[in-house]
């Protein structure tokens, strides 16, 4: 699987578009990438695990889920920025900052919303 971008084009209120280097067009919506926020405390809220808990833990059933569109307010980004050659950090409107997206990732959740 390829994880270098071509090209990024972000609009703010719609969607992220990457071409990757191998020609695959993907095409992100602004509410999955914000639920799919890959920093810990929002993987925690997903799969109901502590994320800095050295014992070895099983998913908890948690009736709290976040699903694309499941915002209060209309969601933006408010900023965004490459980190190294690796990834891209967003800051949203609802005031979160902590993701950074690797290409990586974005790779494979494009990889998991295609099945």
């Amino acid at each position: 699987m390829n994880t270098t971008p071509k090209s990024l084009n972000l609009k703010r209120t719609e969607s992220l578009e990457i071409t990757w280097s191998d020609d695959r067009r993907s095409v992100y919506s602004i509410s999955l990438l914000r639920t799919m926020c890959p920093c810990a405390q929002c993987r925690m809220v997903r799969t109901g695990t502590d994320p800095h808990s050295l014992a070895p833990q099983q998913p908890k059933k948690s009736s709290l889920t976040i699903l694309p569109g499941n915002f209060s307010e209309p969601l933006s980004v408010v900023h965004a920025e490459l980190v190294g050659n690796y990834a891209l950090r967003i800051d949203w409107s609802d005031g979160h900052a902590s993701g950074i997206y690797s290409f990586q990732y974005l790779r494979e959740l494009d990889a998991q919303k295609k099945d």
